[in-house]
């Protein structure tokens, strides 16, 4: 092997790992909505937990994005702890299928249709389709999938190419002589896990030990232990995602190092005791591509065996080792890990403003209840509230941004939209509750009297504007077309009470029945209480242009009021239902 030989080594690896980076994002992207199906099926059982994770880290081909993503879960909430441990052993079992693909490569024979089952076969071909959905595919998911292609064929050839440049390494004595080294099992164990760490990726360890495999100078004996040193290593990037994150999320890391460090130690004894007593002729023969695959599924499969019936003992060793803090952690609620996973992260997303919509819809609800009552117990609740909305539109305003550079279809992008519209106006509704409040508290520090007829005109539009922010809420927390298609009418109306309410006013002014000063907070009141119900509408509308593809608010409020009977015969009953007589 000479100096050219490297190099071409070097490239091979190279593409292989950069294949493999690109088919595992672009699976990630692709398989979105699969995902968050799959974990919307999570439940407390270890058996369906244990297959959500091999068949997340099957379709994505990789378990530390699996792993990280389980992070990211538990971080955000979305996933308990216990749920977690099931499915990071799924993953471990999910990522031998990589090695299963790629021991296709090993296939040598002279029949034709079995040489089509080699992948140096058929991945100029995927290769050549990847490439036309990429420059012709119009729709995202079109491009994802021919970038898939692309990928697996680039990683493909990548392996070949190493495979082709480490041949000659068989007849030179120094590396046959290093891989008798790893028939130490715990110098082997130190290896695979210190070359896994480096690279951050079982599979592409597994294929690199694959692809040295075709030298002949690797015995199963020396393979096994790196194996198992793989999976101890593949457990760092899990650890380095963790950092920053609330104390269930590192457990979710510890218990990943714990179950691979437990189960490889396990397998190790089992394999020392083999070894030193049968002696097995299997043990001393040449690796390949397919023993290496069933190495790597026989170790896991094992660990998986003996380990998921003790997953509540790690939980408690991981409990053990990241213990609570006296004080309560701060909530995260949103996590940039999830941004690999669009769908769900933008699920996380949806979630995250319903709650801030609930905490708007109640501060304004509670300023609503101490201006009839001319309190101001809970004014600082209220206050409280409003500082959490502005909080909450400043993370989800930033996160959907940059959720919205990624790649996402249609749909997800129109739902960034609306969110994005919708949040600032759930904001502005919990500011103007302060603003209510705040009025409350001039009428009672300045011992404002309001007329009785003055009284009862606020009660008046007060009930209207609760029963418009209600509906508003509802159609937006349940995507409730037909209740969002309610809200315009009784938005015209408070319009036209607050004309008519402040027009009243004057009449009891010139006619010396209530004061200048009340009249101040007055006016105050009803511009809250007329501009709630403004966002309200266009909170409706964000549901509306949702549902229709299209966020242009102001064709939808054309359609809803031009020559529109069921618009009208709402807003007649919204009149008889809130007369000032």
């Amino acid at each position: 092997m000479d100096f050219f030989d490297v190099l071409t080594m070097i490239g091979g690896l190279c593409l292989f790992l950069f294949g493999m980076n690109v088919m595992s994002d672009a699976l990630e992207r692709r398989a979105g909505n699969g995902l968050k199906a799959l974990l919307g099926k999570l439940t407390q059982s270890k058996v369906k937990g244990f297959f959500t994770g091999i068949g997340v880290t099957a379709v994505i081909q990789s378990s530390s994005a699996t792993t990280v993503m389980v992070v990211g879960f538990v971080n955000s909430g979305i996933m308990s702890l216990t749920q977690a441990i099931n499915v990071i052993m799924g993953a471990n079992v999910g990522t031998t299928v990589t090695s299963w693909i790629l021991s296709l490569g090993g296939i040598s024979s002279e029949n034709f249709i079995v040489q089509l089952l080699k992948p140096t076969s058929f991945s100029p071909i995927l290769a050549l389709i990847g490439t036309i959905f990429i420059m012709m595919g119009k729709s995202t998911k079109k491009k994802d999938t021919g970038t898939i292609l692309l990928g697996f064929a680039t990683l493909m050839f990548g392996m070949e190419t190493m495979s082709s440049a480490v041949s000659g390494l068989a007849n030179v004595p120094a590396f046959q002589n290093l891989f008798t080294l790893f028939t130490n099992p715990i110098l082997g164990v130190l290896a695979g896990a210190v070359l896994t760490a480096i690279i951050q990726s079982s599979s592409a360890s597994v294929g690199i030990l694959q692809a040295l495999s075709s030298t002949g100078s690797i015995t199963n004996s020396a393979a096994i232990p790196i194996i198992m040193g793989q999976n101890i290593g593949t457990c760092v990037t899990a650890i380095l995602s963790s950092f920053g994150a609330n104390k269930n999320a590192k457990r979710a890391a510890v218990v990943h190092l714990t179950f691979n460090i437990l189960g490889s130690v396990i397998c190790l004894i089992i394999f020392y005791l083999i070894s030193l007593i049968f002696n097995p002729v299997i043990f001393n023969a040449s690796a390949n591509h397919l023993s290496i695959a069933i190495s790597h599924t026989a170790f896991n499969a094992i660990c998986t065996a003996i380990l998921l019936p003790l997953s509540s003992l790690l939980e408690k060793i991981a409990k053990a080792l990241v213990r609570d803090d006296e004080k309560q952690e701060t909530t995260v609620e949103l996590d940039e890990r999830l941004l690999s996973t669009p769908a769900i992260a933008l699920e996380r997303c949806n979630t995250v403003a319903k709650d801030m919509a609930k905490i708007a819809v109640d501060a304004f609800n509670k300023s609503l209840d101490m201006l009839k009552e001319r309190s101001t117990d809970g004014a600082e609740d209220v206050r409280e509230a409003e500082n959490k909305t502005d909080h909450y539109e400043d993370i989800l305003g930033t996160y959907l941004i940059k959720l919205n550079e990624s790649k996402t279809n249609d749909s997800d992008s129109m739902l960034i939209s609306k969110l994005l519209k919708a949040i600032g106006d759930f904001e502005r509704i919990s500011d103007h509750s302060v603003n209510v409040v705040e009025s409350v508290e001039e009428i009672n520090q300045k011992n404002i009297l309001f007329t009785e007829q003055g009284k009862k005109e606020i009660m008046v539009i007060c009930l209207a504007v609760s029963e418009v922010i209600s509906l508003a809420y509802n159609a937006f927390i349940n995507n409730d077309i037909q209740t969002a298609y309610k809200v315009e009418p009784l938005e015209q109306l408070i319009d036209e009470l607050k004309v008519t309410l402040r027009n009243n006013h004057i009449n009891r002014l010139k006619e010396g029945n209530c004061s200048i000063e009340a009249g101040f907070v007055w006016s105050d009141i009803l511009t809250n209480l007329e501009r709630t119900a403004d966002h309200c509408s266009n909170i409706a509308l964000c549901v509306i242009d949702g549902a229709s593809m299209n966020m242009n608010a102001h064709q939808a409020i054309r359609t809803l009021k031009q020559n529109n009977p069921e618009f009208i015969k709402l807003y007649n009953e919204y009149v008889q239902k809130y007369s000032l007589n």
